[in-house]
């Protein structure tokens, strides 16, 4: 298939391409909405806010192509009509969501996973889950690739989280191979950018903050640790790519992230430079299967999607830090 064919839509010139996304009004998949939006999808937004908010999606109200419904997606799934596209992106993300939330995320890996591919099932649709690097554990390989199986402690703190989305990708596969459902799996890397939540325990938004209001900046462990970020337009651009790529290999998963890696004391020193802080570092002890290494291997990604992040640090930072002072200031 020529290059330039990846990832073109299936051809229906004259019925508009119906989309639905669990998990709409959170942080990643209220952006994914908008991105449909502009490529004329009409959307279906699923979603029970239990880590998403209404505020995500405040902007699409009484959007024509636009419906939202509140409701657990590990509950049976009912739709009228025909749906074209499912994109499975509900699921606590974070680790004090679901640390706080353990029982809740590996339902919704799992329960929410087979009701959202029952749909698909049922339409006749073609179906993606984000995954997640989380899958790897605290890798042995560096950096990671598609091919690497990972090492996760199951019975962890974390194991609720990755085991949830090693299932999922399972449970993907075998509707794929069982019932010839065209299924896409994208493991996605650290990412940021505006709508993600101050208090959500991920390392952009707790730096962020704790710049802003000039308060000590955590570092745990010795900071050596690294990340790789990728921004949000750039995560959901190769999301959008993957789910439409027809190649042979395109069920298979596909690393979607940023390959430039920094240690978490690089990321804090440009936390600080990039909002003019007066914070200080202070350092806690790493907590229990934290990864000490994280950079996807994008191989994949470039050579069967033509994808690769376009947007610098500097720029999405910007971007991000104008978002959380906005948020600060509405905060009583």
């Amino acid at each position: 298939m020529p290059k330039n064919m990846a990832h073109r839509a299936p051809t229906k010139p004259t019925v508009q391409p119906v989309s639905v996304v669990t998990g709409g009004a959170g942080f990643l998949g209220s952006h994914l909405v908008d991105l449909l939006l502009t490529k004329g999808h009409r959307v279906v937004i699923i979603d029970n806010l239990i880590t998403g908010s209404t505020d995500n999606i405040a902007h699409l109200a009484g959007h024509a192509d636009v419906k939202f419904i509140k409701q657990d997606v590990t509950e049976f799934l009912y739709l009228a009509g025909p749906v074209d596209y499912v994109w499975h992106f509900a699921s606590p993300a974070s680790p004090i969501d679901y640390l706080e939330l353990p029982i809740q995320t590996l339902k919704v890996g799992s329960l929410g996973t087979h009701k959202a591919l029952g749909l698909a099932k049922a339409k006749g649709a073609r179906f993606l889950i984000t995954s997640t690097s989380e899958i790897y554990g605290d890798p042995l390989v560096h950096p990671q690739r598609e091919d690497y199986w990972g090492n996760v402690n199951t019975i962890g703190p974390r194991g609720c989280y990755d085991e949830s989305k090693r299932f999922a990708e399972a449970l993907v596969m075998a509707y794929h191979r069982q019932h010839a459902i065209p299924t896409r799996i994208v493991r996605i890397f650290n990412t940021y950018g505006p709508r993600m939540r101050l208090n959500d325990g991920r390392v952009v938004p707790a730096f962020i903050g704790q710049a802003l209001t000039n308060q000590p900046i955590t570092i745990f462990g010795d900071g050596q640790q690294t990340r790789s970020f990728c921004y949000v337009s750039d995560l959901i651009e190769g999301i959008y790519r993957l789910m439409l790529s027809d190649g042979p290999d395109a069920h298979l998963p596909t690393n979607i992230g940023n390959p430039h890696e920094l240690t978490m004391l690089q990321f804090a020193e440009e936390i600080i430079r990039a909002t003019g802080s007066k914070s200080k570092l202070v350092h806690q002890p790493l907590p229990q299967d934290d990864p000490k290494q994280r950079q996807p291997d994008i191989t994949r990604a470039r050579a069967t999607l033509g994808w690769e992040p376009q947007v610098p640090l500097t720029t999405g930072l910007t971007g991000t830090i104008a978002y959380f002072r906005t948020q600060l200031s509405a905060t009583p």
